[in-house]
Formats: structure tokens, C-alpha cells, sequence
């Protein structure tokens, strides 16, 4: 990639989201591509408020090395994202699944040692168990008044801002239709928790630095079965993820993965982004950036930023 800064404004982001997106694959994808890590670490460690640290790391999923984005939370903070059976509610198919998965994935365990590695740091790191979630839910819920106060005190520049306050504007758009009620009274459990709140503002950072007006996206891939939310045990798509497909034109690809492929995040900056759905007849490949997600699906777990120049 060399030391020059890419430059998007007259080329398309090209967003291969087979395997669903959440905020910190977004964000990992382009640090992939070529957004400069030292510039989002000031950024996001300008953020006035406690609990958390960025880990920016590279690993494997399903045999190919992507970047990896990670808001690691202290205790007080843990929302237990990554637990797989306590997030499906115990869901039997996904249970099922995983257990049919177990020994294939355990014969490469030597092949993907790296990514085992890392794992095995951050399970211990989401090691505290359910007892602190009533606590979790009690500080984490924030109205947008509160979580644009933490925007505005960052040293992010306003642009960049403003793409984190039009995400969460989304989001609350959603929020307000799903509970019936109006904007202003939207309070914010998961992604109002400061993981969330660092991802948003990390993907603002990067859609401002590469300077990105175009972005493609044919579709995104949804998955089955429940999720657990502060709500209780929802289907999937929860309806924050529906309203936003809804209300932005967004094209799910069903799938045959039981688990949540889309979360509300993933859709909000899918529908700040998008401008078009379907890809150029002729178009050359410039760079191409690979993020991995945190959960274990029957996926290849990643999302694929493609930078990509559309040809005559």
C-alpha cells in the first residue's frame, strides 16, 4: 500500500458482505485496506469515558489472515457479546450445530494456531459470567442527547462526527419505531454501551479518512433462529435490523446459518453508506481489505472491502 493515502472520493467502496456485518468487521476491513491505525488509536482514545482498549490485531478465519478490530471491555462493562450460547438463548438448532462443527474444527486447531491464540486471550477477557448483565443494561442506557455529548468531546474532526451522529440517528430512527415511542425517549442498551459507541465512531473515522462517496452493496447475508437482546430472546432479524433494511433499501440474502449475521450497528453503517447495489459492468480491483468478525458462525467470517475504479 505504501506511505500515500488512499483516496476513494472518485472510486467505489465495493462491500462483500457474505457473511453479514457487524461494526468492528467494518471498521477491520479498513484498517485493511489502508486506513492508518495510529491516526484511529488517537482518535478513539480521545473518547472521554473509561472501561475500555483497543486491541488491533491480525488472525485467521477459514484460512485467510484478516485484520481484527477489538473493543475489549473491563468487567464492569462486559456485555457477554461473544458468549455464543447465552446470546442465541440456548437456541437448539445453534447448539446442535456447533456440536456437529466441534470436530472438524478441532482437526485445525495446529493450522490456525494464531487465531486460537487470540481467542483463547479474549474468552478470558469475557470470562465474568452473567451476573454483572443487570448491572451492564442499568449504566448503558443512553439517550442520544448522552451518547452525542461523548461524539462532540472527542477529538475527531466535525465531519467525521457528523457520520457518527447520522449512524446513530439511524439507529434511534429504529429504536423508535420497533418501542412505539418518540425519538427522544430511545435509550440505547447495546449499542449504547461504550463498545458500540467506539465502533461507530472508529467506522465514522474511516469513511472520513478514505474519503468515501460511492459505496456498492448487492447485499447482505441475515442468518436464523433467536438472539438474546436487553429486550429478551428476539427472532432474527431483531427489528432494529428490519427497520433499517426497510427504511434504506437494503437486500438481505437469507441464509442456512443459525445466528445473527446482521446486527443493528452493521446496519446502520450499511445504510450511511450505501449509494448503489449493483456493480459496475467494467471495473478494475485497486486494494482489497479483510475484516473478521468476533463470533463463530458456519461462515467464512469475514467481510471483504473491496477498492474498486470504474471503467469506461
Amino acid at each position: 500500500m505504501g506511505n500515500n493515502k488512499i483516496d476513494l472520493s472518485q472510486d467505489i467502496l465495493y462491500l462483500d458482505l457474505s457473511s453479514g456485518l457487524s461494526g468492528d468487521m467494518f471498521v477491520a476491513s479498513l484498517l485493511d485496506l489502508g486506513v492508518d491505525r495510529n491516526a484511529l488509536m488517537e482518535a478513539l482514545y480521545s473518547i472521554k469515558d473509561d472501561g475500555f482498549k483497543i486491541v488491533i490485531s491480525d488472525k485467521f478465519k477459514s484460512g485467510i489472515r484478516v485484520k481484527d478490530f477489538d473493543v475489549v471491555l473491563d468487567s464492569k462493562h462486559e456485555n457477554f457479546d461473544h458468549d455464543m450460547e447465552y446470546l442465541h438463548g440456548n437456541d437448539e438448532r445453534y447448539v446442535a450445530e456447533k456440536h456437529h462443527e466441534h470436530s472438524h474444527e478441532h482437526s485445525h486447531e495446529h493450522e490456525h494456531s494464531h487465531e486460537h491464540s487470540h481467542e483463547h486471550e479474549h474468552s478470558h477477557a469475557h470470562s465474568h459470567g452473567h451476573s454483572h448483565n443487570t448491572e451492564y443494561h442499568h449504566h448503558h442506557g443512553r439517550g442520544l442527547k448522552e451518547v452525542f455529548a461523548i461524539i462532540d468531546k472527542s477529538s475527531c474532526n466535525d465531519n467525521t462526527k457528523e457520520i457518527a451522529k447520522d449512524i446513530f440517528n439511524i439507529l434511534a430512527k429504529a429504536e423508535a419505531k420497533a418501542h412505539g415511542v418518540d425519538i427522544s425517549e430511545v435509550h440505547f442498551h447495546e449499542v449504547g454501551a461504550i463498545d458500540s459507541i467506539v465502533d461507530i465512531i472508529a467506522a465514522a473515522f474511516c469513511i472520513d479518512y478514505l474519503k468515501i462517496k460511492r459505496t456498492c452493496i448487492p447485499y447482505i447475508s441475515e442468518g436464523k433462529g433467536t438472539v438474546r437482546c436487553q429486550h429478551g430472546i428476539l427472532p432474527i432479524p431483531v427489528p432494529a435490523v428490519t427497520s433499517i433494511v426497510m427504511d434504506n433499501g437494503l437486500i438481505i440474502n437469507n441464509t442456512d446459518v443459525y445466528g445473527e449475521l446482521i446486527t443493528p450497528t452493521g446496519a446502520a453503517i450499511a445504510a450511511k453508506l450505501v449509494t448503489e447495489t449493483h456493480l459496475p459492468d467494467k471495473y478494475k480491483i485497486i486494494n482489497t481489505g479483510y475484516g473478521g468478525g468476533k463470533r463463530e458462525y458456519k461462515t467464512a467470517g469475514f467481510v471483504r472491502a473491496i477498492h474498486i475504479s470504474e471503467e469506461n
